[in-house]
């Protein structure tokens, strides 16, 4: 069975408002139906077609990575000791810690307000689903 979306799923996954899917589903950029009567849903596989043209290009001007997993946000908190600095993003509904030495977050300007890219490369991944 192919997996649907009520409109606020859909924005809850896709990291924008409500009222910006129905624009898009109006709009046509993402197809949504009725079942019966009921609310609109959204297929899963045009949800997915959508998130994957949404994906953000790098920053201009940041360094090309092999790492795909790049989370734009904000700071919202570094904590620097005398070797160590604790930088914290919140990239949409993430939020993302770094450790790193206190030169580094220096030299990369890291203070409260500035926009940051997260690069994540692990090893492995785990994934649940709900």
């Amino acid at each position: 069975m192919a997996a649907t979306y009520r409109i606020a799923e859909a924005a809850a996954l896709l990291g924008v408002s409500d009222d910006t899917v129905r624009r898009w589903v109006d709009g046509g950029r993402l197809p949504a139906h009725r079942d019966g009567g009921g609310p609109a849903v959204i297929e899963g596989a045009d949800l997915a077609r959508l998130a994957t043209q949404l994906r953000e290009a790098p920053e201009p001007g940041t360094t090309p990575s092999s790492a795909r997993n790049r989370l734009t946000g904000i700071v919202t908190n570094v904590v620097r000791d005398g070797v160590m600095a604790q930088v914290e993003i919140q990239a949409g509904p993430f939020r993302l810690v770094s450790l790193m030495s206190r030169e580094a977050a220096d030299e990369l300007g890291l203070v409260v307000g500035v926009r940051a890219v997260a690069t994540v490369k692990a090893t492995q991944v785990s994934v649940d689903v709900p």
